[in-house]
């Protein structure tokens, strides 16, 4: 049925195959740590406002400058979401750099790992919407 060169043929396409296995999930263990470790910070066109976002797209930080009292709460409030999904989008620019440098954009892990992040940043826009229309 198989022959020895047979044989030998599968052989290394099955060594080269676990080779290239360790070798992604190494790559994949190090885009892991990478995103563990990432945040997302943007500050609003005026500098009133600077916002930090952690690798879920959760707020890290808020700063205030003093002269952010002049306005009335519905045009603070609107900054800071606007400063959130800045802040989420510089994230995401990391992430997709991180990825690409380590995974590659276009691998399935890429893929997951693009819409993952796209998730949270649809999720915070919806809600920053919902929270400035009760204004």
């Amino acid at each position: 049925m198989f022959d020895d060169h047979d044989l030998g043929d599968a052989q290394s396409w099955i060594d080269e195959w676990r080779s290239g296995f360790a070798e992604r999930a190494r790559w994949a263990r190090e885009l892991s740590a990478r995103l563990h470790r990432m945040s997302g910070t943007a500050r609003s066109p005026d500098g009133l406002i600077a916002v930090t976002v952690g690798p879920g797209g959760d707020l890290l930080g808020l700063e205030l400058g003093e002269g952010i009292r002049q306005r009335p709460a519905t045009e603070t409030a609107a900054a800071i979401c606007a400063t959130v999904r800045a802040a989420r989008e510089a994230l995401a620019r990391a992430v997709r750099e991180a990825t690409d440098e380590t995974v590659g954009a276009e691998s399935a892990t890429g893929r997951a790992v693009a819409a993952a992040c796209a998730a949270p940043a649809r999720n915070g826009r919806e809600a920053c919407e919902a929270g400035t229309e009760r204004g």
